[in-house]
Protein backbone atom coordinates (compact mmCIF):
# COMPACT_ATOMS: atom_id res chain seq x y z
CA UNK A 1 0.00 0.00 0.00
CA UNK A 2 1.68 3.76 -1.01
CA UNK A 3 2.34 5.81 1.57
CA UNK A 4 0.05 9.07 1.53
CA UNK A 5 1.27 11.31 -0.33
CA UNK A 6 3.21 15.08 -0.36
CA UNK A 7 -0.19 17.88 0.49
CA UNK A 8 -0.83 18.48 -3.33
CA UNK A 9 -1.39 22.33 -2.53
CA UNK A 10 1.73 23.19 -1.03
CA UNK A 11 4.09 21.55 -3.50
CA UNK A 12 2.05 23.34 -6.00
CA UNK A 13 2.56 26.78 -4.69
CA UNK A 14 6.59 26.20 -4.31
CA UNK A 15 7.03 24.76 -7.54
CA UNK A 16 5.11 27.63 -8.88
CA UNK A 17 7.59 30.27 -6.81
CA UNK A 18 10.12 28.38 -8.02
CA UNK A 19 9.27 28.86 -11.50
CA UNK A 20 8.65 32.97 -11.07
CA UNK A 21 12.45 32.96 -9.42
CA UNK A 22 13.51 31.58 -12.74
CA UNK A 23 11.60 33.63 -14.70
CA UNK A 24 12.34 36.83 -12.82
CA UNK A 25 16.80 35.50 -13.16
CA UNK A 26 16.65 35.79 -8.94
CA UNK A 27 16.78 31.98 -8.87
CA UNK A 28 19.73 30.62 -7.08
CA UNK A 29 22.19 27.40 -7.32
CA UNK A 30 25.13 26.45 -5.94
CA UNK A 31 28.64 25.71 -7.48
CA UNK A 32 31.03 23.65 -5.48
CA UNK A 33 34.45 24.65 -4.99
CA UNK A 34 37.47 22.05 -4.85
CA UNK A 35 40.19 22.53 -2.34
CA UNK A 36 40.98 25.68 -0.14
CA UNK A 37 38.96 28.39 -0.65
CA UNK A 38 41.68 31.08 -1.13
CA UNK A 39 41.96 33.45 -3.81
CA UNK A 40 43.19 30.80 -6.75
CA UNK A 41 40.95 28.40 -6.91
CA UNK A 42 38.30 25.53 -8.36
CA UNK A 43 34.87 26.07 -9.51
CA UNK A 44 33.07 23.31 -10.29
CA UNK A 45 36.02 22.06 -12.04
CA UNK A 46 37.30 25.39 -13.74
CA UNK A 47 40.36 27.14 -12.41
CA UNK A 48 39.28 30.83 -11.25
CA UNK A 49 40.74 33.62 -9.54
CA UNK A 50 38.16 34.38 -6.72
CA UNK A 51 36.54 38.39 -6.37
CA UNK A 52 33.58 37.73 -4.46
CA UNK A 53 35.04 35.78 -0.85
CA UNK A 54 35.09 37.89 2.50
CA UNK A 55 38.70 36.52 3.17
CA UNK A 56 40.27 39.97 2.93
CA UNK A 57 43.49 39.22 4.27
CA UNK A 58 44.09 36.25 3.22
CA UNK A 59 44.13 33.77 5.69
CA UNK A 60 41.25 31.40 4.83
CA UNK A 61 44.03 28.91 3.35
CA UNK A 62 47.02 29.92 5.26
CA UNK A 63 48.27 26.60 6.38
CA UNK A 64 49.28 28.11 9.76
CA UNK A 65 45.52 27.98 10.97
CA UNK A 66 45.68 24.30 9.19
CA UNK A 67 48.02 23.28 11.21
CA UNK A 68 46.70 25.23 14.52
CA UNK A 69 43.44 23.66 13.91
CA UNK A 70 45.34 20.02 13.32
CA UNK A 71 46.38 20.30 16.98
CA UNK A 72 43.38 21.15 18.14
CA UNK A 73 41.89 17.85 16.61
CA UNK A 74 44.54 15.67 17.88
CA UNK A 75 43.82 17.28 21.25
CA UNK A 76 40.19 17.83 21.41
CA UNK A 77 38.51 14.99 18.79
CA UNK A 78 36.11 17.03 16.18
CA UNK A 79 32.96 18.13 18.09
CA UNK A 80 32.22 19.78 21.08
CA UNK A 81 29.73 17.26 21.87
CA UNK A 82 27.22 19.73 24.15
CA UNK A 83 26.35 22.95 24.36
CA UNK A 84 28.37 25.37 26.09
CA UNK A 85 26.24 25.15 28.95
CA UNK A 86 26.26 21.24 29.54
CA UNK A 87 29.93 19.97 28.21
CA UNK A 88 30.61 21.80 25.60
CA UNK A 89 33.27 24.72 26.46
CA UNK A 90 36.36 23.51 25.57
CA UNK A 91 39.25 25.68 26.30
CA UNK A 92 40.22 26.57 23.28
CA UNK A 93 37.04 28.49 23.54
CA UNK A 94 38.01 29.62 26.53
CA UNK A 95 41.28 30.66 25.40
CA UNK A 96 39.63 32.54 22.21
CA UNK A 97 37.48 34.56 24.28
CA UNK A 98 40.14 35.38 26.42
CA UNK A 99 42.27 36.79 23.54
CA UNK A 100 39.46 38.94 21.67
CA UNK A 101 39.30 40.68 25.12
CA UNK A 102 42.23 41.76 25.52
CA UNK A 103 42.52 42.35 21.27
CA UNK A 104 39.78 44.61 21.74
CA UNK A 105 40.27 45.85 25.07
CA UNK A 106 36.54 44.77 26.35
CA UNK A 107 36.05 43.53 29.42
CA UNK A 108 34.25 40.02 28.06
CA UNK A 109 33.61 38.04 24.59
CA UNK A 110 30.98 35.42 24.57
CA UNK A 111 32.00 32.98 21.27
CA UNK A 112 28.29 31.99 18.93
CA UNK A 113 28.44 29.77 16.21
CA UNK A 114 27.69 32.59 13.64
CA UNK A 115 27.04 35.90 12.66
CA UNK A 116 23.42 35.00 12.44
CA UNK A 117 23.26 33.36 15.52
CA UNK A 118 24.72 36.37 17.59
CA UNK A 119 22.70 38.79 16.14
CA UNK A 120 19.61 36.86 16.90
CA UNK A 121 20.49 35.72 20.45
CA UNK A 122 21.60 39.26 21.37
CA UNK A 123 18.29 41.01 20.07
CA UNK A 124 15.81 38.78 21.08
CA UNK A 125 17.69 38.51 24.73
CA UNK A 126 18.23 42.53 25.42
CA UNK A 127 14.52 43.64 23.81
CA UNK A 128 11.12 43.06 25.06
CA UNK A 129 7.73 43.69 23.52
CA UNK A 130 7.66 47.89 25.04
CA UNK A 131 11.01 48.29 24.06
CA UNK A 132 12.10 50.44 20.86
CA UNK A 133 14.62 49.33 18.05
CA UNK A 134 16.04 51.95 15.72
CA UNK A 135 17.59 50.53 12.61
CA UNK A 136 19.43 50.99 9.20
CA UNK A 137 17.07 50.53 6.84
CA UNK A 138 20.22 48.25 4.70
CA UNK A 139 21.02 46.32 8.02
CA UNK A 140 22.12 42.63 7.66
CA UNK A 141 19.39 40.58 7.39
CA UNK A 142 20.46 38.56 10.37
CA UNK A 143 19.88 42.29 12.75
CA UNK A 144 16.33 42.54 10.74
CA UNK A 145 15.31 39.05 11.56
CA UNK A 146 16.44 39.86 15.01
CA UNK A 147 14.47 42.66 15.55
CA UNK A 148 11.42 41.13 14.48
CA UNK A 149 12.01 37.52 16.61
CA UNK A 150 12.52 40.22 19.50
CA UNK A 151 8.39 41.82 19.35
CA UNK A 152 9.51 44.84 19.93
CA UNK A 153 8.92 47.71 18.03
CA UNK A 154 11.26 48.16 15.13
CA UNK A 155 11.81 51.17 13.47
CA UNK A 156 13.90 51.59 10.41
CA UNK A 157 15.24 54.85 9.62
CA UNK A 158 16.42 55.58 6.04
CA UNK A 159 20.36 54.51 5.12
CA UNK A 160 22.55 57.01 6.94
CA UNK A 161 20.18 59.45 8.04
CA UNK A 162 20.57 60.96 10.92
CA UNK A 163 18.03 62.82 11.31
CA UNK A 164 15.96 59.79 11.10
CA UNK A 165 17.95 57.81 13.90
CA UNK A 166 17.83 61.13 16.31
CA UNK A 167 13.40 61.50 16.09
CA UNK A 168 13.34 57.40 16.93
CA UNK A 169 15.49 58.17 19.70
CA UNK A 170 13.91 61.29 21.00
CA UNK A 171 10.42 60.12 20.60
CA UNK A 172 11.26 56.98 22.66
CA UNK A 173 13.01 58.33 25.66
CA UNK A 174 10.17 60.96 25.66
CA UNK A 175 7.64 58.36 25.57
CA UNK A 176 9.24 56.47 28.63
CA UNK A 177 10.44 53.57 26.32
CA UNK A 178 14.19 51.81 26.37
CA UNK A 179 15.96 52.09 23.12
CA UNK A 180 18.56 50.28 21.45
CA UNK A 181 19.82 51.67 17.85
CA UNK A 182 21.74 48.87 16.09
CA UNK A 183 23.84 49.31 12.47
CA UNK A 184 25.97 47.22 10.83
CA UNK A 185 29.63 49.29 10.84
CA UNK A 186 30.87 47.99 7.06
CA UNK A 187 27.63 47.39 5.09
CA UNK A 188 28.25 44.47 3.32
CA UNK A 189 26.32 45.17 -0.04
CA UNK A 190 27.63 48.98 -0.79
CA UNK A 191 30.92 48.49 1.31
CA UNK A 192 30.14 52.06 3.34
CA UNK A 193 30.86 53.29 6.95
CA UNK A 194 28.19 54.12 9.09
CA UNK A 195 29.02 57.08 10.92
CA UNK A 196 29.36 55.75 14.48
CA UNK A 197 30.54 58.60 15.92
CA UNK A 198 27.40 61.09 15.44
CA UNK A 199 25.31 57.90 16.45
CA UNK A 200 27.03 57.55 19.42
CA UNK A 201 26.53 60.56 20.15
CA UNK A 202 22.74 61.13 19.29
CA UNK A 203 22.52 57.88 21.86
CA UNK A 204 24.06 59.63 24.53
CA UNK A 205 21.67 63.01 23.86
CA UNK A 206 18.68 60.66 23.62
CA UNK A 207 19.60 58.20 26.42
CA UNK A 208 19.72 55.28 24.02
CA UNK A 209 22.17 52.26 23.48
CA UNK A 210 24.31 51.55 20.64
CA UNK A 211 24.72 48.04 18.56
CA UNK A 212 27.32 47.74 16.17
CA UNK A 213 28.03 44.48 14.26
CA UNK A 214 31.18 44.66 12.72
CA UNK A 215 31.76 41.73 10.61
CA UNK A 216 33.31 43.12 7.59
CA UNK A 217 35.18 45.91 9.75
CA UNK A 218 37.14 43.46 12.25
CA UNK A 219 40.50 42.64 11.39
CA UNK A 220 41.03 45.05 8.27
CA UNK A 221 39.91 48.59 9.55
CA UNK A 222 41.90 50.64 11.75
CA UNK A 223 45.14 50.69 12.99
CA UNK A 224 45.61 47.70 14.90
CA UNK A 225 42.85 45.64 12.84
CA UNK A 226 40.59 46.48 15.51
CA UNK A 227 37.96 47.42 13.26
CA UNK A 228 35.40 50.22 12.20
CA UNK A 229 35.15 51.44 16.05
CA UNK A 230 39.33 52.44 16.42
CA UNK A 231 38.85 53.76 12.86
CA UNK A 232 36.34 56.19 13.67
CA UNK A 233 37.87 57.14 16.99
CA UNK A 234 40.17 60.47 17.09
CA UNK A 235 42.78 60.93 19.64
CA UNK A 236 41.51 63.61 20.88
CA UNK A 237 37.51 62.33 21.18
CA UNK A 238 37.98 58.82 21.45
CA UNK A 239 34.66 56.88 20.45
CA UNK A 240 33.03 55.33 23.40
CA UNK A 241 32.56 51.84 22.95
CA UNK A 242 28.87 50.77 22.53
CA UNK A 243 26.42 48.44 24.82
CA UNK A 244 26.89 45.63 21.93
CA UNK A 245 29.75 44.81 19.67
CA UNK A 246 29.09 41.87 17.28
CA UNK A 247 32.32 40.83 14.80
CA UNK A 248 32.78 37.52 13.07
CA UNK A 249 35.40 35.04 12.82
CA UNK A 250 34.63 33.90 9.16
CA UNK A 251 35.45 37.20 7.25
CA UNK A 252 38.94 38.90 7.78
CA UNK A 253 40.20 35.37 10.10
CA UNK A 254 39.42 33.01 7.76
CA UNK A 255 38.01 30.54 10.12
CA UNK A 256 34.17 30.54 11.38
CA UNK A 257 31.60 31.63 13.67
CA UNK A 258 31.38 35.00 15.64
CA UNK A 259 31.35 36.55 18.83
CA UNK A 260 29.68 39.56 20.69
CA UNK A 261 32.34 41.92 23.23
CA UNK A 262 31.15 44.06 25.89
CA UNK A 263 30.60 44.68 29.66
CA UNK A 264 30.39 41.66 31.93
CA UNK A 265 26.68 42.18 32.67
CA UNK A 266 26.20 42.15 29.12
CA UNK A 267 28.17 38.55 28.70
CA UNK A 268 26.55 37.02 32.03
CA UNK A 269 23.13 38.37 31.09
CA UNK A 270 23.58 36.50 27.15
CA UNK A 271 24.93 33.36 28.76
CA UNK A 272 21.65 32.90 30.97
CA UNK A 273 19.05 34.52 27.89
CA UNK A 274 20.53 34.44 24.33
CA UNK A 275 18.68 31.49 23.27
CA UNK A 276 20.52 30.91 20.09
CA UNK A 277 23.46 30.16 22.23
CA UNK A 278 22.16 28.23 25.05
CA UNK A 279 20.53 25.85 23.15
CA UNK A 280 23.01 25.19 20.74
CA UNK A 281 26.20 22.78 19.98
CA UNK A 282 29.57 24.52 20.74
CA UNK A 283 31.57 24.98 17.91
CA UNK A 284 34.09 22.62 17.33
CA UNK A 285 37.69 23.34 19.60
CA UNK A 286 40.02 23.13 16.12
CA UNK A 287 38.01 26.17 14.89
CA UNK A 288 38.60 28.41 17.58
CA UNK A 289 42.47 26.88 17.80
CA UNK A 290 42.23 28.26 13.75
CA UNK A 291 40.85 31.56 15.19
CA UNK A 292 43.66 32.45 17.55
CA UNK A 293 45.90 31.91 14.87
CA UNK A 294 44.70 34.37 12.72
CA UNK A 295 44.25 36.35 15.54
CA UNK A 296 47.65 36.67 16.34
CA UNK A 297 48.80 36.76 12.49
CA UNK A 298 46.62 39.69 12.39
CA UNK A 299 48.08 41.26 15.35
CA UNK A 300 51.50 40.34 13.73
CA UNK A 301 51.57 41.52 10.50
CA UNK A 302 49.81 44.73 9.73
CA UNK A 303 51.51 44.36 6.22
CA UNK A 304 48.64 42.24 5.09
CA UNK A 305 46.18 45.17 6.06
CA UNK A 306 48.84 47.26 3.88
CA UNK A 307 48.37 45.12 1.22
CA UNK A 308 44.83 45.02 0.86
CA UNK A 309 44.71 48.93 0.93
CA UNK A 310 47.05 48.97 -1.51
CA UNK A 311 45.23 46.40 -3.69
CA UNK A 312 41.63 48.37 -2.89
CA UNK A 313 43.40 51.26 -4.59
CA UNK A 314 44.71 49.93 -7.48
CA UNK A 315 41.40 48.42 -8.40
CA UNK A 316 39.74 51.71 -8.09
CA UNK A 317 42.66 53.62 -9.56
CA UNK A 318 42.10 51.48 -12.43
CA UNK A 319 38.18 51.39 -12.48
CA UNK A 320 38.25 55.26 -12.46
CA UNK A 321 40.89 54.96 -15.53
CA UNK A 322 38.44 52.51 -17.53
CA UNK A 323 35.09 54.88 -16.87
CA UNK A 324 33.96 52.20 -15.09
CA UNK A 325 31.19 53.89 -12.64
CA UNK A 326 32.29 52.60 -9.03
CA UNK A 327 30.87 53.16 -6.14
CA UNK A 328 32.70 55.56 -3.22
CA UNK A 329 33.51 52.93 -0.75
CA UNK A 330 37.28 52.49 0.25
CA UNK A 331 36.62 49.31 1.91
CA UNK A 332 37.51 45.99 0.58
CA UNK A 333 33.46 45.93 -0.76
CA UNK A 334 33.05 46.94 -4.35
CA UNK A 335 30.10 46.91 -5.86
CA UNK A 336 28.94 47.67 -9.47
CA UNK A 337 25.77 48.38 -9.67
CA UNK A 338 24.09 47.18 -12.95
CA UNK A 339 20.20 47.35 -12.48
CA UNK A 340 18.51 44.62 -13.76
CA UNK A 341 19.43 40.70 -12.32
CA UNK A 342 19.86 39.39 -16.20
CA UNK A 343 22.74 42.73 -16.77
CA UNK A 344 24.08 41.00 -13.25
CA UNK A 345 24.01 37.33 -14.32
CA UNK A 346 25.38 38.26 -17.61
CA UNK A 347 28.60 40.13 -16.75
CA UNK A 348 29.00 37.64 -14.21
CA UNK A 349 28.74 34.62 -16.57
CA UNK A 350 31.29 36.20 -19.00
CA UNK A 351 33.66 37.25 -15.86
CA UNK A 352 33.47 32.99 -15.03
CA UNK A 353 34.72 32.02 -18.67
CA UNK A 354 37.49 34.53 -18.58
CA UNK A 355 38.45 32.60 -15.26
CA UNK A 356 36.96 35.31 -12.50
CA UNK A 357 34.71 33.90 -10.12
CA UNK A 358 32.31 37.26 -9.17
CA UNK A 359 28.88 36.37 -7.95
CA UNK A 360 25.33 38.13 -8.91
CA UNK A 361 24.18 39.93 -6.23
CA UNK A 362 20.16 40.31 -6.92
CA UNK A 363 17.24 40.87 -4.66
CA UNK A 364 16.20 40.56 -1.83
CA UNK A 365 19.79 40.63 -0.98
CA UNK A 366 19.63 44.11 -2.78
CA UNK A 367 16.80 46.32 -2.94
CA UNK A 368 15.53 45.45 -7.51
CA UNK A 369 16.22 47.99 -9.48
CA UNK A 370 19.73 47.54 -7.81
CA UNK A 371 21.92 44.24 -9.44
CA UNK A 372 25.37 43.89 -9.02
CA UNK A 373 28.49 42.53 -8.92
CA UNK A 374 29.68 42.40 -5.11
CA UNK A 375 33.60 42.82 -6.27
CA UNK A 376 35.61 42.03 -3.12
CA UNK A 377 39.63 42.61 -2.64
CA UNK A 378 41.94 40.31 -0.88
CA UNK A 379 45.19 40.96 0.73
CA UNK A 380 46.68 38.13 -1.33
CA UNK A 381 45.73 39.24 -4.58
CA UNK A 382 48.22 40.12 -7.63
CA UNK A 383 48.30 43.38 -9.27
CA UNK A 384 48.10 41.18 -12.22
CA UNK A 385 45.13 39.54 -11.06
CA UNK A 386 43.26 42.83 -10.19
CA UNK A 387 44.97 44.54 -13.50
CA UNK A 388 43.14 40.98 -15.45
CA UNK A 389 39.73 41.83 -13.36
CA UNK A 390 39.44 45.48 -14.77
CA UNK A 391 40.00 44.13 -18.66
CA UNK A 392 37.29 41.38 -18.27
CA UNK A 393 35.06 43.63 -16.48
CA UNK A 394 35.80 46.14 -19.35
CA UNK A 395 35.17 44.36 -21.88
CA UNK A 396 32.00 42.04 -20.53
CA UNK A 397 30.24 45.43 -19.94
CA UNK A 398 30.95 45.95 -23.77
CA UNK A 399 29.37 42.72 -24.33
CA UNK A 400 26.39 42.88 -22.09
CA UNK A 401 25.64 46.40 -23.76
CA UNK A 402 26.22 48.21 -20.89
CA UNK A 403 27.65 51.59 -21.93
CA UNK A 404 25.39 53.64 -19.81
CA UNK A 405 27.18 52.18 -16.67
CA UNK A 406 30.34 54.09 -17.66
CA UNK A 407 31.01 57.02 -16.97
CA UNK A 408 30.26 60.19 -19.10
CA UNK A 409 34.40 60.90 -19.21
CA UNK A 410 36.97 58.44 -19.00
CA UNK A 411 39.26 58.58 -16.33
CA UNK A 412 35.83 60.65 -13.72
CA UNK A 413 35.84 59.03 -10.26
CA UNK A 414 32.94 58.72 -8.04
CA UNK A 415 35.17 58.49 -5.41
CA UNK A 416 33.79 60.40 -2.33
CA UNK A 417 35.37 62.96 -0.25
CA UNK A 418 35.22 61.27 3.05
CA UNK A 419 38.20 59.17 2.30
CA UNK A 420 38.27 56.34 5.24
CA UNK A 421 41.74 54.76 5.63
CA UNK A 422 42.54 51.53 6.40
CA UNK A 423 45.40 51.52 8.23
CA UNK A 424 45.53 54.53 10.31
CA UNK A 425 43.14 56.30 13.18
CA UNK A 426 41.03 58.98 11.80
Amino acid sequence: MDGPTPHPGLEQRLAAELKQLRAEDLYRVRRAVEGGHGVALTVQGKPCINFCSNDYLGLAADPRLAEAAKRALDASGTGSGASALVSGYNREHARLEEELAEFLQRPRVLLFSTGWAANLGVLRALLRRDDVLVADELNHASLIDGGRLSGAECVRVPHGNLGGFGRALREARDAGRQALLVTDAVFSMDGDLADLPALSTLCEAYEGNLMVDDAHGFGVLGERGQGSLDLLSHPAAPLPPPLVHVATLGKSLGAAGAFVAGSDTLIEYLIQRARSWVFSTAPPPAIAAAARAALRIVQAEPQRREALHANIHRFRSGAAQLGLNLSSSETPIQPLVLGAAERALSLSRHLYEQGYWVAAIRPPTVPRGTSRLRITLSAAHTSGQIDGLLEALADGLRQVNSDQWLVASKGETTASTNHWPLTTSH
